[in-house]
């Protein structure tokens, strides 16, 4: 790759980062990280750990796209999720390949259209429990999020297979056995038989988890169920690469990858949006006005979804400020150079959509919310490798269509339905995807009308 026009940057050494970790912790580690190299390439000495930081959208261009066939998954953090999500879809190779071809056929964007009376009634169910919450005292915008997008995507993932409760249960040992693996994914050189904190949950997680799908994938075959729309229909019926079709250990554990990113990373995002809507209340009365007005008073249907168009900008805002998949590791298998920098064979770069999204550059004043930012112009002038949510190039995620329409239809619903009301004032903290520090309430009042 060609020497980039911006400026490099010297390597943060060790005593900074430690430094900066003191003041701010890992996130604003990273921030400051992103602030001071402005786009640049930064190496981080961590010790024996050196790895790059890559955030400029010409460089992510050439790591995602022009030169993707250097840069794999295989850095800790892929080998520590391998353990959960397997080496399917959440994998590299052959078998990532016929995983991700059969998945994207089946969250394809045509399909999400044929399906979408069926995602729209499952909002409309979800949203319409909330009324038996209670009006008195804040619920956990977290559990709650997590628990309606589970009412969306039972269908869509498991055809309804498993009960509403079951799949409740799933995302909670999903969530578990995600959380128990950040020792492993810090500590990526420590063997498999020595002992780490989370171990045991992880075990125990990953037990229920198999408890609860292999049954029903072994059911579906033994019964010949496989030739529904939904994603666990599709990969049942699905080959993997030598032809054949996936054993039930990686129809399982796909279907728990796509768990991962379709249930947490969406529950995630839509308690960040109203956290966000609490500091933002024109805004929000803004949506709320364009839901009654698209929604007319009456149950949400796949239509809307492209009607609510300031619904669409706010969510893209929210995910601009805070991207789940806030860093990205890749591997060099060969020497190389990315923005002017020598990239040795083995080395780690991270791929940070959360500082891309923070560069001033592209971003004037990058902190303050403002949904006008993907109105049409400003999204044509943009750099397109500016704004990356779903990450870009070969592993893109493929269920960008299905959370779009999911999300708006969530959020336009819910504030066509009640009055919503926000406590807690949370900042984001650094896990596996980007959780709040803090609690966030939700207080809903069925609107009278």
């Amino acid at each position: 790759m060609p020497a980039s026009p911006v400026r490099r940057v010297e390597a943060v050494p060790l005593h900074r980062v430690v430094g900066l970790l003191a003041r701010g912790g890992p996130l604003g580690l990273v921030e400051e990280v992103g602030r001071r190299a402005r786009g640049a390439v930064a190496r981080l000495e961590l010790g024996p750990f050196r790895p790059l930081l890559v955030t400029h959208p010409d460089h992510l261009r050439y790591v995602l796209r022009d030169g993707a066939e250097n840069y794999v998954r295989g850095a800790a953090m892929w080998d520590a999720l391998g353990r959960l999500t397997g080496r399917g879809i959440a994998g590299e190779g052959p078998g990532w390949l016929a995983s991700r071809d059969i998945v994207r056929g089946g969250m394809s964007s045509g399909y999400v259209r044929q399906s979408g009376a069926g995602i729209a009634a499952a909002v409309e169910q979800g949203v319409e429990e909330l009324a038996g919450l209670s009006r008195r005292q804040p619920v956990d915008a977290v559990a709650q999020m997590t628990r309606l997008v589970h009412r969306v995507i039972d269908p869509v993932f498991f055809g309804s297979r498993i009960g509403v409760e079951e799949c409740d249960l799933l995302g909670t040992e999903v969530a578990t056995a995600l959380g128990a693996l950040l020792w492993r994914m810090a500590m990526p050189s420590v063997p498999h038989w020595v002992p780490m904190p989370g171990d045991r949950a992880f075990l125990r997680a990953t037990r229920r988890i198999n408890a609860t799908l292999l049954p029903v994938i072994e059911a579906a075959r033994r019964e010949d169920d496989t030739g529904g729309t939904d994603l666990m229909s599709a990969l049942l019926r699905g080959s993997g690469a030598d032809g054949g079709p996936l054993d039930d250990t990686q129809v399982s554990q796909d279907i728990v990858a796509l768990f991962v990113a379709g249930s947490e990373s969406s529950a995630l995002t839509l308690t960040w949006t109203w956290a966000v809507l609490a500091r933002h209340p024109a805004v929000m009365a803004a949506v709320r006005a364009e839901a009654d007005q698209v929604l007319a008073g009456g149950p949400p249907r796949p239509e809307h979804a492209r009607k609510l168009v300031f619904t669409q900008q706010v969510m893209a805002e929210v995910m601009r400020l805070y991207s789940m998949a806030w860093a990205v590791p890749r591997v060099a298998r060969k020497d190389d150079h990315v923005g002017g920098v020598p990239v040795p064979a083995g080395t780690t770069l991270v791929v940070s959509p959360y500082l891309t999204h923070r560069l001033e550059e592209f971003w004037p004043d990058p902190l303050r919310f403002d949904p006008h930012r993907f109105d049409r112009p400003a999204v044509r002038a943009r750099h397109p490798m500016a704004y990356l949510p779903f990450g870009d190039g070969a592993h893109q995620c493929v269920g960008q269509a299905f959370f779009a329409m999911e999300s708006v239809l969530v959020l336009a619903t819910v504030l066509s339905r009640y009055d919503v009301r926000v406590s807690g004032d949370p900042r984001p903290r650094l896990a596996v995807a980007l959780p709040p520090r803090g609690r966030v309430g939700l207080t809903l009042t069925p609107r009278t009308r």
